[in-house]
């Protein structure tokens, strides 16, 4: 097997309110994804079956030993996928709301890197 990297695309996701990288992280994949289509799967790579690619997902968050993988995952519709994480992203101070159930003023900011590689 022989994979090469057809696509790399960044996120950034904030969880302003509710101070979970969780819900960061899930944004930031999102946001990695939101634009994206890939028809080089097809007619480059000659992939039959959307989960045949293998789907590479990096995170830099704070909190990082609180996010939880199945979430962040189910964000992607297809593929083989892996998932890391490292210490990262960023705190920034906001406004804790009581009405929101904030735990505190911080604002969680999170980076995803999501790779598609294809075995050519």
């Amino acid at each position: 097997m022989a994979l090469k990297r057809l696509v790399i695309a960044m996120g950034m996701g904030v969880d302003q309110h509710g101070q979970d990288p969780t819900v960061a992280a899930v944004r930031a994949v999102r946001n990695a994804i939101a634009h994206n289509a890939l028809p080089g799967v097809w007619e480059v790579a000659g992939l039959d079956d959307p989960n045949q690619m293998f789907v590479e997902v990096q995170i830099a968050a704070p909190y990082a030993d609180q996010i939880r993988e199945d979430e962040v995952l189910a964000v992607l519709p297809f593929g083989r996928k892996t998932f890391s994480v490292v210490s990262g992203g960023m705190v920034v101070q906001g406004r804790a709301i009581a009405s929101l159930n904030d735990k505190n003023d911080e604002m969680l900011v999170a980076i995803a890197s999501v790779t598609v590689w294809v075995d050519i």
